[in-house]
This record gives structure tokens, sequence and C-alpha cells, in this order.
């Protein structure tokens, strides 16, 4: 109905369609999940095309818009219903512009001096960008201009070895807890191992079980390709000339390294040396705010990147991950950061914070002058601005505090015809951000639709594993439901053929229908 009326005939007007999505925090024109929806319609029979941000007045029929939308049906409706996890975005990004206005006015810190290529830039710069697990944007200031990523590097680098090997292999090479010292202090913890990945002697630690086994420069590649998943394949780069200055100046990072090698913390047939330069080149990876947002919004949302729903990291990585992050991931303001801001981040010295709400958005905050612990000066006055607005510290719930604002969905408002659909949709859709806010307030995922059928069957049916998973291990359904045909999600796996979904039913006690009624009968 947002882009249907009769001033246009019962078609469809593209034009608001368009801005209506803009007004929730979907990016039409940049936004990959609608790249072809957008292709579809950019030029209709007569030749007219979309050319600006506002787009041609042009209009298409239901059925035509139907079949362009086809592929971002689900986005589409959350959005223009408004049933996306900040629906009052405009709200919202009003009271953020409000805090990026007032940040303006702040002076205070100076750039990191000790690498040259930090010192030299603009100290004037400030950014802040916004994304959420749905993939709503909003972005202010300096959000474009590429800058290094730094000490942020070390988070990624932990979050995709955890991945990969597990928590238990590489915490073989580093710590969990705290140091209390400075990030480039020499030492180890009780174990004689570094005491966490996010300064400098675990993160060198890290480095060297990063694909260990690869030449350096596909180790590089493999990381920084990993890095553009998590920022939905926008903008990564590199600064070779940050990486050479750093190099240059880095006697404490070797002697750590020398420390580390001398006290047995690296893996066997290590290579110093190229670890330390790996180590290097990932602290000199260039993002901007708003790809560094989308990377932190990839965090919030269980290693799922919001805008291209692919699987970047697994979920139990970013729940280590954001737990370090929360309580070392700010230098020696770790502790007071968790105290007052109370959310998971990393900062890097280049002037970054990426900041994470889990389950609802990330945030990168930039500005190059650094307080006297090496954080961003202005980064630091953003979050405690943004926590006193918004009830977003990990503890709000427990203070109940009507001050702030919870710019979140709430869900519990929805009648249960309308969670039963959401529900549905859902599963067959494999949208895991929404099932998983399910869980969070307690949903009963065995309610069924008017055929009986639960969101089991429908996950079954489309194929998602992943989802079977997920509602089987938390939403604790009943694997052997019957729906109006006497069939079981088992049936459902076997009539499409679904072997990995049969075997997995199978394990967890699913049986078919028809034995399920021969049973049934046998008891009485």
């Amino acid at each position: 109905s947002s882009g249907i009326n009769a001033e246009y005939g019962g078609m469809v007007a593209v034009h608001k369609v368009l801005a209506q999505l803009k007004k929730n925090g979907i990016r039409p024109f940049s936004d990959i999940r609608l790249e072809q929806m957008m292709n579809k319609l950019s030029v209709d029979s007569e030749g007219l095309t979309i050319q600006s941000e506002i787009g041609v007045k042009k209009t298409v029929t239901v059925e035509y818009f139907i079949e362009a939308s086809k592929d971002c049906a689900l986005l589409l409706n959350k959005a223009l219903s408004s049933n996306l996890i900040i629906p009052d975005f405009q709200g919202f990004c009003s009271e953020i512009k409000k805090i990026y206005d007032g940040l303006k006015k702040v002076k205070g810190g100076k750039n990191a001096n000790y690498i040259p290529q930090l010192s030299r830039v603009n100290p004037n710069y400030l950014g802040v960008s916004i994304c959420t697990i749905d993939g709503q944007r909003c972005s202010f200031g300096d959000t474009d201009i590429p800058f290094c990523i730094q000490s942020c590097s070390k988070a990624l680098n932990y979050a995709i070895n955890v991945a990969e090997h597990g928590p238990d292999f590489v915490h073989n090479y580093l710590g969990k807890e705290p140091s209390g010292v400075g990030f480039n202090q020499i030492g180890l913890d009780k174990n004689g191992l570094p005491h966490n990945p996010m300064i400098n002697p675990g993160a060198i630690s890290c480095c060297s079980v990063l694909k260990k086994d690869y030449c350096l420069a596909d180790r590089f590649d493999f990381a920084t390709s990993e890095y553009k998943k998590m920022a939905g394949e926008e903008f990564i780069g590199f600064s070779n000339a940050t990486f050479l200055s750093e190099k240059s100046e880095a006697d404490r990072n070797f002697a750590i390294g020398y420390y580390l090698k001398e006290h047995g913390v690296f893996p066997e047939d290590c290579n110093l040396i190229e670890t330390l330069d790996l180590y290097f080149q990932l602290c000199s990876v260039e993002a901007t705010a708003d790809s560094a947002s989308v990377v932190s919004a990839t965090l919030a949302n269980g290693g799922v990147c919001p805008t291209t729903k692919e699987v970047c990291v697994t979920a139990d990585s970013v729940r280590n991950t954001l737990s370090l992050m929360y309580s070392c991931g700010m230098y020696d303001y770790s502790g007071e950061w968790a105290f007052e801001v109370g959310l998971p981040a990393k900062s890097g010295v280049a002037g970054s914070i990426f900041i994470v709400v889990p389950g609802v958005m990330g945030i990168c905050v930039w500005s190059p002058p650094l307080d006297e612990l090496g954080n961003s000066f202005r980064g630091i006055q953003f979050a405690k601005k943004l926590i006193e607005k918004f009830s977003f510290h990990q503890f709000d719930t427990v203070q109940g505090d009507v001050k702030k604002i919870d710019p979140r969905l709430q869900i519990r408002q929805e009648t249960r015809e309308m969670q039963i659909n959401n529900m549905l949709s859902a599963a067959s859709n494999n949208d895991m951000v929404l099932l998983t806010r399910y869980i969070e307030i307690g949903v009963d995922f065995n309610m069924p639709d008017y055929d009986n059928r639960t969101a089991l069957h429908l996950a079954v049916c489309n194929g998602h594993l992943n989802v079977v998973k997920f509602l089987v291990e938390k939403g604790k359904v009943d694997v052997n439901f019957l729906d109006r045909w006497q069939s079981t999600p088992l049936d459902d796996a076997v009539r499409y053929e679904f072997d990995d979904i049969r075997r997995y039913l199978e394990k967890k006690g699913g049986m078919m229908g028809e034995t399920m009624l021969q049973n049934a009968t046998m008891q009485y």
C-alpha cells in the first residue's frame, strides 16, 4: 500500500516505494539485497530510467513489481510495514544527528604521533555511521574517507581464528583476562600466555595462528577477504605507507615478539618475522566508517552480515569475541567503558571505535585525536551521549530507566496470529534475525498455522538445515508434530530429498507420520 493508491490507478508508484524504503533506513540504490529488483525496475517499456536518488515518477503493474521484487520480498515486507529492528528509524537518526552535531563543537586529544602517517591525518575529521542487523543505515560526517583500522583488527583476527579452529585451540596461545597494564607492555599471565587478544602480545600471538601453514601473501589475502565479507563487500583497502611507517617504528613490538618466542608461546615452526609483518599489515588495513559499521553489525548479528546474509564467522566465535571486547577492548579504559557505556567495543589508534549493540546494530565512530589512553577523544564522548539517550547499556533492562529511549521493535505487541505468520515466514526464508528475537521473548515455536504446520515443517520444506537445528536446539520444538495431513517434519525431509535434514531429525528422535499413527494405534 506504500506505493499503490487511486492516484496511480492501482499501479505501483516506484518512486514512492523507494522513498518509503529510504525513510526506514534501507538504501535502495546501494543495498546489494535490492540489486536485482532495482535492475529490473530501472527501465520500463518506454525506456525511462531511474536516474537519481529520487527517481522518475514511474509506475509498474502490481504483477510486474511482485516479479521484480521476489528475491527481496521479505525485506520489502518488513521495511514497508515498519517491522525492522528500529521501526522509527527517522526518529532514531534525528537523535543521532543531534549527538553528532554536538560532537563537532568538541575539541580535545591529539593524533597518534608514534606512527608518522597517522600524525598527518586531518584532526577535524569526524564520522558516525550505523548499520542495524536488518541493514538499516545512517551516516553523518566523514564516513567515506579511508582510515587504518589499527587495533580494531585484533578483534576480527580473533573471531576468524576461533571460527576456524575453535576456542580451545586458540587459547593454547593466549588468555582471556584483562591485563591491568598498557596495551604494549611486555609480560605474560599466570599461565605463561599473553593476557588476551586485544592487546599487542595477544594480538601478535593470534596472528601466529592465523592460517599458519600458508605463505605470508596468502595469509594476508585470506584475512582481508574475511574482513571484506564482514563488511558486506564494501570498502576494505590497505595503506602500504602506514605499514612501512609502522614497521620502521616497531622496536617495542619486535621486543614483544622475541619475548613471546623465548617463552614458547608461538606454534612450532612459527616464522617470527612473517608473523610480525602480518600483524603490521593487518593493522594497516583500511576501512571507512560506513564499511566498518557493517563489520560491527555483522558481530551484532551473530556473525551473519546484515546486507549480504553471508555467514562470516560462527555465532560461538562472536560470543567469545564480544565478551573480550567488552572486558578488554578499550585499552586501559576498558573497565570504565564497561561501567559507563556497557557495550562491546574495540578502539584503534587511528581514531576509530567499533561499537556493537548485540542483536541490534553496529556503530563506527571515527575521529583521529586520541585521549591519554589511546582512545578516540570524541568517540568516547559519542558513546557516553548514546547511552545517556538510549537504553543500550547491557544492564539497562535491570534498572528500567524510563528516561531513556528504547528504539527497538517491540515484538510483544504482536497478536498471536501475527506471530505465527511472521514466525513461519522467517523459518521459510531463513530469517535468523527474527527467529532469534522470538527466542529472546519466549515465543512458542510449536504454534501451528491453519494447516497445523509449524515453523519446523516450513524450515524443512525449504531445506534450511541451520534453521532446523536452531528450532530444535534453541526453540525446543516438537520434532514429531503432525500437520493436517498427518505428516511430520521428517516426512517433509524425505519427500523433498533433504538427506542432511533427514539424518539430523532421525538423530533427534524424528519419526514418519505413519509410524506415529501405528504406535498410537498399538497403545489402544
